[in-house]
């Protein structure tokens, strides 16, 4: 079954040329199923390049989703038209009277402040708290993930040396999960932060446990409340030129910036990047679709706690 999205969103279009079966609201309407209610709370700078990663992949699943996108009432975004937010985004408190099945919440460039200084941290908390008793399971993405450790469990950031940018091999710590129905022993996560959380951190707190993690990168997967949480601390949405596009961005403004590892074929940018994730990137989420939502999520919505 196909994505129940938006009419005119532009990821329709962008994916159809990728052959990816996508339906608009107008159509959708004639199918009597009861679609699985996914909201996406955008916090990247870009929206319409994470809608787009991020429905691609929703896109894998056979059951029919139907997208809602959150902004925040506290913060304007600089890079996208304000036509579009106005047009396709709801603010939370829109929102915060429904439930929904999943829920997604972005990474966001301001790692390296701390929590409580950034400027949209009080309507965070408020989303936090909602997300708890409103949603049936939430994905929680780079500096989401941290946000959410910190603020439900208290686990602490620390700022690295030099920034993790890359893709980096991960291995599943609890295999038989069915968030790793289907992986291989090893799999590869992109990353591109400033920080990151320790593991000894996460393994001293009795409600976390800690699904994944890679000798360079760290912890990369970690579980709360029996799936009702999952943080992730890299980047599985991205799309094969995302780390390339923010390389060559820092690389026009700043003489430091080096090359993502373990990325291009034979260290050569020229050559393109060598794409080794999208495989597990799809299981995950239609993993995380299959067994941690729509297995678990009431046939009453009204009915999620």
């Amino acid at each position: 079954m196909p994505l129940r999205l938006p009419d005119r969103l532009p990821a329709i279009e962008l994916l159809k040329h990728e052959n990816i079966f996508v339906m608009d609201h107008s159509r959708a309407t004639t199918q009597d199923i009861r679609p699985l209610k996914i909201v996406i709370l955008n916090l990247m700078p870009l929206k319409i390049t994470t809608e787009t990663d991020l429905i691609r992949l929703l896109s894998n699943t056979p059951l029919q989703l139907e997208i809602y996108f959150m902004k925040l009432k506290s913060h304007t975004p600089k890079n996208t038209p304000i036509e579009h937010m106005m047009m396709f985004y709801k603010d939370f408190a829109e929102l915060r009277r429904q439930k929904f099945d999943g829920m997604i919440i972005t990474g966001a460039p301001v790692e390296q402040m701390a929590f409580e200084e950034v400027t949209y941290w009080d309507e965070m908390r408020q989303i936090f708290d909602w997300a708890k008793t409103h949603v049936t399971s939430t994905l929680y993405i780079c500096w989401a993930a941290q946000a959410g450790l910190y603020y439900y469990y208290g686990i602490p950031k620390y700022p690295l040396e030099k920034k993790k940018f890359g893709i980096f091999e991960q291995r599943a710590l609890l295999p038989t999960l069915p968030i790793f129905r289907g992986f291989d022993d090893t799999f590869c996560m992109p990353h591109s932060r400033h920080t990151e959380v320790h593991r000894a951190d996460i393994a001293a707190h009795g409600e976390l446990t800690i699904l994944a993690e890679g000798e360079e990168s760290g912890v990369s997967m970690v579980m709360a409340r029996g799936g009702r949480e999952f943080f992730i601390t890299g980047h599985l949405e991205y799309a094969p030129d995302t780390l390339d596009r923010e390389y060559r961005r820092d690389k026009d403004v700043r003489d430091d910036v080096e090359m993502p590892q373990n990325y291009y074929r034979d260290d050569r940018p020229e050559l393109g990047p060598r794409v080794t994730w999208r495989a597990h990137a799809n299981l995950l989420y239609n993993n995380w679709i299959n067994y941690y939502v729509y297995q678990e999520t009431p046939y009453n919505i009204d009915d999620i706690r």
